[in-house]
């Protein structure tokens, strides 16, 4: 049965005053995860120092995104941000003999570039696959990159600045036919599509909490394919990254044998608390049906931004797109601000204004933005 989308959309406040697009840079706050943030702030009042529900917190994270991802606990590890994760990664890995190629692409966010390029000093070769003339990166774009150096393909899921969704299964053939790992930045899909690691046979999977998965910023996840959890030995480390954390041993390193190890230091205690609570909420609403909901919005918004001669830059098909619209503006900050001040909020990128669609967003949402944006057009559409 379809969730009641109506009933699930009286959960965000913001909604009843605004025209809320902007999830892809941070979610709309629901009750649910406002009152954990209560919560937490009614227990630092009551007890001070209450160690062993914040642990249980953390650990309840970890759960709920393995079970959003189809991995297992022991192959996740909580991190700061996705460049916490990253950099552990990284710092793992050897790139002194000849597989010390990295494989990304035009698509990627900063983070997952520029962590790469600083391995350059320890012997990584980082290769970027372009866009075509088209905007895309079709994934026979990364066959002349990948090859028998390559030791990681890190590529992002959906694009940041356009909203396109790489042929991830494609690419993933390709790195297995050399065999290169595949780490995927799924920061920009997570939530918004279904995602299970396994059948994408992904090793690594990054992402954060503030987005898609309707929690907060200064969280994130990096799911490790089991049987790397052993292999590699991060030199990032940290005391929760330790095997035995109360033991608080000074004499050596012992990193946890599961995806532990990747982790640092004193967990984020209250971002667990709006973490948890957003989980759970998206985990109710089911990620399969929210997906179909996101597909649908995107779709239609993009077929009356047609309507009205301004259309988007982002792909049409299902197969490549994620939840975010993108349309070309010659001053995008400009129009972000102006439909601001109609109570319409979006965001940008480049030249591109973004409009970020979730499941709480329904036809009405399209048709106040759509009918700023034709308002609009004379002043901020392409010339």
């Amino acid at each position: 049965m379809e969730p009641n989308f109506a009933a699930l959309r009286k959960e965000f406040p913001v909604l009843e005053r605004k025209t809320y697009l902007n999830s892809g840079s941070y979610c709309a706050l629901a009750n649910d995860v406002k009152a954990s943030i209560e919560a937490y702030m009614d227990d630092r009042l009551a007890i001070g120092a209450n160690w062993d529900v914040w642990v249980t917190k953390n650990e309840s994270v970890r759960e709920l995104t393995a079970k959003l991802l189809r991995a297992t606990p022991d192959e996740i590890a909580v991190t700061a941000s996705v460049s916490a994760g990253l950099n552990s990664l990284a710092s793992a890995l050897d790139f002194s003999g000849p597989r010390n190629k990295v494989v990304s692409s035009d698509f990627e966010f900063p983070t997952n570039a520029q962590i790469w390029y600083a391995q350059e000093s320890r012997g990584a070769k980082v290769v970027r696959v372009p866009r075509d003339a088209s905007g895309y990166i079709p994934a026979e774009s990364f066959a002349a990159a990948i090859d028998e150096n390559t030791q990681l393909v890190a590529i992002t899921h959906v694009c940041f600045r356009n909203g396109a969704k790489l042929e991830i299964p494609e690419i993933v053939r390709l790195a297995r036919a050399n065999g290169a790992k595949v780490l995927l930045d799924c920061y920009q899909a997570v939530g918004s599509i279904d995602i299970d690691v396994k059948k994408l046979d992904v090793d690594f999977a990054v992402g954060g909490m503030l987005k898609y998965l309707l929690g907060t910023a200064g969280i994130g996840f990096m799911y490790v394919r089991d049987s790397f959890t052993k292999s590699l030995v991060p030199t990032n480390s940290g005391w929760f990254a330790q095997a035995d954390i109360p033991a608080m041993d000074i004499t050596g390193n012992h990193p946890h044998p599961s995806a532990r190890r990747f982790e640092a230091g004193t967990p984020a205690v209250v971002n667990c608390y709006a973490s948890e609570a957003g989980l759970k909420f998206l985990l109710d609403v089911g990620t399969p049906a929210i997906e179909k909901r996101n597909f649908a919005l995107t779709r239609r918004c993009m077929e009356q931004l047609v309507d009205i001669g301004w259309p988007s830059i982002t792909p049409t098909q299902d197969a490549r797109r994620g939840a975010t619209v993108a349309i070309p503006s010659r001053d995008s900050a400009g129009l972000s601000r102006e439909l601001i001040k109609r109570d319409i909020v979006t965001s940008y990128r480049d030249n591109n204004l973004r409009a970020s669609f979730h499941f709480y967003n329904n036809e009405a949402d399209i048709e106040s933005f759509v009918g700023a944006m034709k308002d609009l057009r004379s002043e901020f559409a392409p010339r």
